[in-house]
């Protein structure tokens, strides 16, 4: 069962033991004094082995001196303007233990060295088709990330999740060959903050090494500046070569790891974060 989705006064967090976390979403101003020692308290109550939190700036001291500490930042996060940090507590220290550190070390370092592609990608195939996702879409949509991941943090197996998200936030793109969609990734955006999340990036195992998500997110890109998002960013797999990659080709600026923070296939993961500006205020 997914990890549910709730408030805390006018925050908006996720959590449950799929992920065994705590994650702030979003952190409201007015519960700004309160969210460090409430969020523990619900923690402690559940049993949970981390709490994960994107806060702003100013908030950054009263959960410092709670004990969290500071994983990544994404600058210009709200609005183009402040930062956004994210910051977590660890209630088991194991956790906060990377069993992979070499592995991990190694993705970074051959993404930090990759060139930045100049120009835009090399054209789809004549029989491909790179577009905007739709409500008749979501079977298909669905059926690709089942193949692709066995579990994941949202339930993005669900084609009704996927109708419900369309409507609200996320505008899904994908690559189809003739008729059968292959590859697909959505842009999650804070409209309130003018930012947003490049993410479920999946290609079926069969057509990977083709770049498809190369030239998903530079389509995405182009989308979300006509949205008027001002800063894209992601939590990409810190085991994935080929995720890290694409953000590094496409001049994302890597600012942090965030450690054993995911359950992705029923496994605990440890996620880079990658930013970059879209729009210059």
């Amino acid at each position: 069962m997914p990890d549910k989705i709730e408030q805390i006064g006018r925050s908006i967090i996720q959590h449950g033991p799929e992920n065994d976390r705590i994650y702030l979403m979003k952190a409201a101003k007015s519960d700004g004094a309160v969210l460090p020692q409430a969020l523990l308290k619900i923690a402690k109550q559940m049993g949970y082995s981390k709490i994960f939190a994107k806060i702003p700036e100013n908030l950054t001291d009263s959960f410092e001196s709670a004990g969290y500490r500071e994983e990544a930042t994404i600058p210009g996060y709200f609005n183009g303007k402040a930062s956004c940090h994210m910051v977590s507590f660890f209630l088991n220290p194991e956790r906060a233990l990377e069993t992979r550190e070499s592995v991990v070390r190694d993705v970074l370092h051959t993404a930090l060295n990759i060139p930045v592609l100049k120009g835009e990608p090399d054209p789809l195939p004549a029989n491909y088709t790179l577009r905007l996702m739709t409500h008749d879409d979501t079977p298909q949509m669905a059926t690709v990330y089942r193949q692709v991941f066995a579990s994941y943090p949202f339930p993005i197996h669900d084609p009704a999740y996927l109708k419900d998200t369309m409507d609200s936030h996320i505008r899904y793109f994908g690559v189809l060959e003739d008729e059968e969609l292959i590859a697909l990734a959505s842009c999650e955006m804070d409209l309130e903050s003018a930012a947003v999340e490049m993410t479920d990036f999946a290609t079926l195992p069969a057509c990977r090494g083709k770049g498809l998500a190369v030239k998903i997110l530079y389509h995405m890109e182009a989308d979300m500046r006509i949205q008027g998002m001002n800063t894209t960013y992601t939590i990409a797999r810190a085991l994935s070569h080929g995720m890290n990659i694409t953000f590094a080709k496409l001049g994302y600026t890597y600012s942090g790891t965030l450690v054993n923070n995911t359950q992705i296939s029923g496994a605990m993961e440890s996620m880079n974060v990658w930013h970059k500006p879209l729009l210059k205020l």
